[in-house]
């Protein structure tokens, strides 16, 4: 069974006062109310009530609540009695119990002494033993003697571990290795993961509750219930491991500052003793809580929201291939301070100003590990070769976008290229006056009109001489 909240109380036997005449006045009587637990057959001493043959191995109700007997054979408890505080818990006789036993029965009260949520076979053999177990530790090792009376008598604990049943026999025996094993104090602490936590990632936490002092022992099977702000967990209450290891708790982070706190119920050093307020050297006394205490602590972190990306793709706008070596200065939406890496940092090279990457050969540059949301923009630092005649410095291509958590920002450039050479062919006697111009002129065409008309006026020109010479040479 897990560590429910635990009512610690204090396991006792019967003992109504029957022939407890002899050895104290007469009392009145008590009105008495049990819980769980179980009647053994009695164990002899002088005074014995006659008209009862059992004890009683479990739980009263006193007060409302339920509490264990630590006086073996006084009288029981009036359910309606008061008691107050008086104390560390002693033996009977108010001998010292040494520190481990008495922290042992601590534990013992907050992991064992509430039964409540149980069926009732298992609760009455668990009160059973937890009342065992205290009147046998409060017993202070004195043998049993039949011979005196109630308030000398010592606890027969073997005779009584005999006469109970077997399921209670066995919850003795688990119940001792329980509390050798996770006798407190308790010290329990919370440890945020060290790696960057981002929200809504999941990341774990250790609790670990452990023995304050001592061999620093893990304890094992202990409810411990979370608190958390900025983040979720599956449970809002977890067990430690049986095994002894810490406990390890997923929290995924919902804002910026996740914080985990932890509050568990565990036992202190010593339980304190109860008494009546009422005949308090012929009834019995009784532990209630057993001196349980609270334990609480807190863990707290930082969340950031997941880093995004931003690829940029340089292409040529007429042909939409990509333009590799192009180098392209990363900045905040301001296009001049430095945009914003993961943890904050300004995205800068090595030169302190905001970053520049160059584009690969298939025209794609990409930039990881950016801090989201955050607006940046991408702009060209200088137009690469073939397309220069287009660019102009003062106000060069650039594109801006908002990068979200763990996502990647998609931005393209367009380089228009420059106007391609057309070659110029002047034929010339066979042989090209200007080939291949880098520069070309376009004549008007009426001034083509005004050379042809030369061309032909020569031409006429050169017949008429040559008719004339032919006149000439007839005559």
């Amino acid at each position: 069974m897990g560590l429910s909240k635990l009512v610690a109380g204090v396991t006792g036997i019967t003992m109504l006062v029957a022939g407890l005449g002899v050895l104290a006045p007469p009392l009145a009587s008590a009105a008495t109310q049990t819980g769980a637990g179980l009647n053994v057959p009695k164990q002899p001493y002088k005074g014995s009530p006659a008209n009862d043959p059992n004890d009683w191995l479990g739980q009263y109700i006193v007060g409302g609540k339920a509490a264990y007997c630590v006086r073996f054979a006084l009288a029981a408890p009036d359910s309606g009695a008061t008691y107050t505080p008086d104390g560390t818990l002693t033996d009977k006789w108010g001998g010292a119990i040494d520190p481990k036993t008495l922290s042992e029965v601590s534990y013992i009260l907050l992991r064992y002494g509430d039964t409540t949520g149980l069926a009732a076979d298992v609760a009455n053999a668990q009160a059973a033993a937890v009342a065992h177990i205290l009147h046998s530790i409060t017993s202070g090792g004195r043998p049993a003697d039949p011979n005196q009376g109630p308030t000398e008598v010592a606890y027969d604990a073997p005779l009584h571990l005999k006469e109970l049943p077997q399921s209670a026999q066995d919850d003795v025996a688990k119940i001792k290795a329980d509390a050798d094993a996770n006798y407190g104090p308790w010290k329990a602490t919370v440890t945020p993961p060290t790696a960057a936590q981002i929200i809504g990632t999941a990341d774990k936490w250790t609790i670990s509750v452990a023995r304050d002092g001592g061999d620093g022992a893990a304890i094992k099977g202990v409810p411990v219930k979370l608190t958390v702000t900025d983040g979720k967990v599956d449970s809002d209450t977890v067990t430690t491991p049986a095994d002894g290891s810490p406990l390890a708790v997923n929290v995924t982070p919902t804002g910026p500052n996740p914080t985990v706190k932890i509050d568990l119920d565990a036992p202190i050093a010593t339980p304190k003793l109860q008494k009546p307020d009422k005949d308090p050297g012929n009834f019995q006394w009784t532990v209630f809580t057993g001196g349980q205490g609270a334990i609480t602590e807190t863990g707290k972190t930082t969340a950031t929201t997941a880093p995004g990306s931003v690829k940029v793709t340089k292409v040529d706008s007429k042909t939409g291939a990509g333009i590799a070596g192009v180098q392209l200065r990363v900045t905040a939406a301001d296009k001049t301070g430095s945009a914003a890496k993961q943890d904050g940092s300004p995205l800068n090279g090595t030169d302190g100003k905001p970053l520049v990457v160059t584009t690969g050969a298939d025209g794609t540059a990409t930039v990881d590990g950016l801090k989201t949301p955050q607006d940046i923009c991408v702009i060209e630092v200088a137009a690469p070769a073939g397309y220069d005649e287009n660019f102009n410095a003062s106000s060069p291509p650039n594109a801006c976008g908002a990068i979200q958590a763990g996502q990647t920002l998609a931005l393209k450039l367009a380089n228009t290229p420059n106007t391609p050479t057309v070659p110029v062919r002047i034929p010339a006697g066979g042989s090209p006056m200007v080939a291949d111009a880098a520069t070309v002129t376009t004549l008007d065409p009426a001034a083509l009109g005004a050379v042809g008309g030369l061309v032909v006026i020569a031409l006429g020109g050169v017949g008429l001489m040559l008719r004339r010479r032919r006149h000439a040479s007839r005559g």
